[in-house]
């Protein structure tokens, strides 16, 4: 029970974090803090109303108008709607009981319909139409009056600038949500981390900062996304509303939608509580799968004259309540910091952490991204750190809650060599994210190495994939890849899932690929940025694997397209003993690479050899490799993607945006007979 003196100290700390929140974009506390602190503060004012604070929290809507943005006045208020904090089914029950008690039913009477729809976390907006046309857009600010945020609701593609219809509302407010979808939050803060740049913190202030950007540029460079659940001010009379019935919550959406708004499609109209705990439980069992961020779900009394009957108190609706699933973002303590090795030799540093259930799943490591992020958050042992959940995405330490003056461990130090390894950490000018170069000699790459190794575009054995990967390397019959070719078949049979077929079969594929096209055999070596096109450069170049290997960077980069990172990752690769070792393996185990470029090098087609040859769609008797093979073999070049130095596109069935850009361009576009007929 809270006296009077921490009822008010709870108060301030709530307005601070509400200007955080909704100004800054910056939250202090997570939901579930928050939610708390909140609590508090009602059930203290519902024990002791006279000692309530006339301007307590709980009686406005949080947010304030900041002094960058114009002020807007909404021609209704944009209010809040009351939480339930209770998890489980009485939450839904609970609102059931308070609607029919307010709506004097009696038990026999009727369920009351109810529309139920996800509880975005994004930030609420309201866009005013004048005729159809979209002419200013504000954000919630204080309810009463937003921000102008117009211009950068002009680069939201999901917002129309125009209401679709023959007849539309002199005037109409439209309220919804501005969020970030998962995958584009991910996509955006990968670019970040790697460019250098500064990663957004969760999706719902991704969607926050971006919307209040002084540039429309840069709101326009960030993927925002709008659903439409509400209205605000309407004009009072006109020929739309006159034709327009809107009696129910359903028939409003139905309308929005109608109008070109992408609305809630997992929203139901529902009778009873029974429906209500039965919809809660759906969502949560969907949460994780979504492409986007809910804490929970709303429910709305579904007839709107009962709406206006039930009415409003204070700062929100009777007849709607927000029903909160568990949080996504807790708090708790670092208790180490580790690094991990990734298949690539991309090095991650992760968070050991106190045990916290975060979203209903208990969290003990978190991942730190990389080395700068660990600096840039300033993440160390020992101190307590926000965890975010989110769907599949792999926890992560969103950042570093510093209370009080106390002493901190020293910062973290990225390690100089690979904790598996011991092979030096590098990490290349422009990248975020630092490397093993122990290659092949690192365990915690083998498996990618030995994965790609065996890739049809490689090697080419079919039959070994993830699982038998795997159980190859628990088994210690493969330390390195050159193991594949010592293996015998009574230790295959006797490995789980591998019969007598399974294993004569993979044993056949790894003996047929011991004569392998040179530029198969260095592709497979998985030497960073060599490509399957830069393979093929380098074959056709050296025409030997020793000459490749006793190339100098000078040399290299005199190869075509192979510049002087690409050059200096080849020439360090061919510098690691253990690489060299494995090669020398790979020979002595008959591995015996071919090179047809070269030997017909004396009589490339002139039609072909130097030009430059883009496939697309499907060729009636050539699969595309086979086609590129015979472009490389009379001296041509196979690119991805079609440009004004393109030769030719050969253009199959169901050809696509490449034959378009090739007509747009003015390249010349060819079928498969006019292939063979440059190839003669």
């Amino acid at each position: 029970m809270l006296n009077d003196q921490e009822y008010r100290a709870i108060i301030d700390k709530i307005r601070a974090a509400d200007i955080a929140y909704y100004q800054s974009d910056r939250p202090l506390f997570t939901d579930a803090e928050y939610d708390s602190l909140y609590r508090a503060v009602v059930e203290f004012e519902q024990q002791n109303p006279l000692l309530a604070d006339p301007n307590s929290p709980t009686k406005k809507v949080s947010g304030n108008v900041s002094a960058t943005f114009s002020p807007v006045r909404h021609g209704a208020p944009m209010l809040s709607i009351r939480t339930e904090t209770d998890a489980t089914s009485e939450g839904a029950r609970a609102f059931d009981r308070r609607i029919r008690k307010d709506l004097k039913l009696s038990e026999t009477a009727a369920p009351v319909r109810y529309r139920a729809e996800l509880k975005f976390d994004g930030l609420a907006l309201s866009l005013r139409y004048e005729r159809g046309v979209l002419v200013q857009a504000a954000t919630r600010g204080d309810g009463e009056i937003g921000e102008d945020v117009t211009a950068n609701v002009r680069t939201i593609s999901e917002i129309p600038q125009r209401l679709r219809g023959a007849v539309v509302p002199l005037m109409i407010e439209v309220r919804g949500e501005v969020y970030m979808r998962r995958s584009a939050f991910e996509t955006f803060n990968e670019r970040a981390r790697n460019s250098g740049g500064t990663p957004l913190v969760n999706p719902r202030n991704g969607a926050a900062g971006s919307l209040r950007q002084l540039d429309a540029k840069v709101t326009a460079s960030r993927p925002l996304s709008f659903f439409a659940y509400a209205i605000g001010a309407l004009s009072e009379t006109d020929d739309w509303r006159e034709a327009t019935n809107l009696p129910t919550q359903t028939a409003l959406m139905e309308t929005l939608a109608a109008f070109g708004f992408k609305t809630d499609e997992h929203a139901r109209t529902v009778d009873g509580a029974d429906a209500l705990v039965a919809f809660h439980a759906d969502v949560l069992r969907l949460r994780d799968a979504l492409d986007f961020d809910i804490d929970g779900v709303v429910y709305k009394v579904d007839d709107r004259q009962l709406q206006r009957e039930l009415g409003w108190v204070t700062r929100e609706p009777r007849w709607a309540v927000a029903h909160k699933y568990p949080p996504e973002e807790m708090t708790t303590f670092v208790e180490a910091i580790e690094v991990q090795v990734g298949r690539t030799g991309a090095i991650t540093p992760v968070a050991r952490l106190k045990p916290v259930m975060v979203g209903g799943v208990t969290v003990s490591n978190a991942t730190l991204h990389n080395f700068d992020e660990v600096a840039r958050k300033d993440v160390r042992v020992g101190d307590k750190v926000v965890v975010r959940r989110a769907g599949d995405v792999i926890p992560e330490v969103v950042r570093v809650v510093l209370e009080g003056g106390g002493a901190r461990a020293e910062p973290f130090i990225a390690p100089a060599v690979c904790p598996v390894c011991a092979s030096q950490v590098v990490r290349e000018e422009g990248e975020a994210v630092a490397r093993c170069t122990g290659g092949l000699a690192c365990k915690a790459q083998l498996q990618g190495a030995l994965l790609h190794f065996v890739h049809r575009k490689a090697m080419n054995i079919e039959g070994l994939g993830d699982k038998l990967a795997d159980a190859l390397i628990a088994h210690g019959s493969v330390s390195r890849i050159s193991d594949l070719y010592s293996l015998e078949a009574p230790k295959l049979i006797s490995m789980e899932r591998m019969g007598e077929k399974s294993v004569t079969n993979l044993l056949a594929q790894i003996e047929a690929s011991k004569t392998v096209e040179l530029h198969r055999l260095i592709y497979s070596l998985g030497i960073r940025h060599v490509g399957e096109t830069t393979a093929k450069t380098l074959a056709k170049h050296y025409g030997s694997l020793d000459a490749v290997m006793n190339a100098s960077i000078e040399s290299l980069t005199m190869a075509q397209d192979v510049g002087a990172v690409v050059a200096q990752s080849i020439h360090d690769f061919f510098r690691q003993p253990v690489n060299v070792d494995t090669i020398n393996a790979l020979i002595a185990a008959g591995v015996t690479p071919q090179n047809p470029a070269t030997a017909i090098g004396a009589s490339l087609n002139e039609n072909v050899a130097g030009k430059t040859f883009v496939l697309t769609g499907t060729l009636p008797t050539l699969t595309r490799d086979e086609a590129a093979a015979m472009i490389e073999a009379a001296g041509g070049k196979v690119s991805s993607s079609v440009s004004k130095k393109t030769s030719y596109v050969v253009a199959g069935a169901e050809a696509g945006s490449k034959l378009e850009k090739a007509n747009e361009l003015g390249v010349a576009v060819i079928d498969e007979d006019g292939l063979r007929g440059l190839l003669g």
